[in-house]
């Protein structure tokens, strides 16, 4: 099943046929249950686990906590980490019962996610892609970010290989990593089909279907390109990746 359904306005790109085709299409967030419920189930059939998140209520997010500071983006329960589930049926019965509701997949279980600005995100796409590197799952959300699907490292057999990393990125700790975050252990990201406020929202540019890479085949290209957009960014000039001189 692909991902891959809608496509963006736009004239030729400077950058080639790649480029054109990377900023070209992308899955707009599905209105009818049951292409959003089916979307979350091809999600939790590749192995991603899956756990209601909130939505948009009008302006405000759909919790009760008064200056939500991450509307929509957050799971409704404290236990997501053991609620999320690959289990279809569960699934179904989230998305049917709560036809509104964002769902969050969570990392360092199955996968990781190397999230990054999105502009420095598509153009290390596009150079995976030219590159011939296998690019797994990816995704955009409107707020300005591009989230990579990788395989995790969070899990080793042996628990005292697990390595921890500068660029870990907690829900706690999102401001603080304007760069490069990568999900892992203790950490979600919202999945596709996705609503933000303001009426942005977050969808597949390649979809699910893709197997995981390992995430060190992608990070080189990400970091290269995050370096380059802190250069072209000074208000990211503090990004949470090593800048190299």
């Amino acid at each position: 099943m692909s991902a891959e359904f809608g496509r963006r306005s736009g004239g030729q790109s400077r950058q080639g046929r790649i480029s054109q085709w990377l900023r070209g299409r992308r899955t707009e967030p599905e209105t009818d249950g049951g292409g959003r419920e089916a979307l979350l189930l091809a999600a939790a059939a590749t192995g991603l686990p899956l756990a209601p998140a909130a939505y948009p209520s009008g302006y405000r997010c759909s919790c009760d906590r008064v200056g939500c500071p991450t509307p929509a983006r957050h799971p409704v329960s404290f236990a997501w980490q053991t609620q999320s589930t690959t289990d279809r049926a569960q699934i179904e019965r989230w998305a049917r019962h709560q036809p509104q509701a964002n769902f969050i997949t969570a990392t360092g279980m199955v996968h990781d996610v190397l999230d990054v600005p999105l502009e420095a995100g598509r153009e290390a796409l596009e150079r995976l892609i030219a590159s011939g590197i296998e690019v797994g799952p990816v995704a955009e959300s409107g707020d300005g970010r591009m989230l990579f699907f990788t395989l995790t490292r969070g899990t080793p057999e042996d628990e005292d290989e697990w390595w921890p990393c500068e660029l870990d990125c907690h829900p706690e700790t999102m401001d603080e990593h304007p760069g490069l975050r990568w999900h892992c252990r203790g950490s979600y990201v919202l999945v596709p089909p996705a609503r933000l406020p303001d009426d942005l929202a977050v969808w597949w540019v390649r979809g699910p279907e893709h197997p995981l890479p390992d995430p060190l085949s992608l990070l080189e290209i990400l970091t290269d390109e995050c370096s380059r957009y802190a250069g072209e960014k000074p208000d990211h000039a503090t990004a949470a990746w090593p800048l190299r001189g």
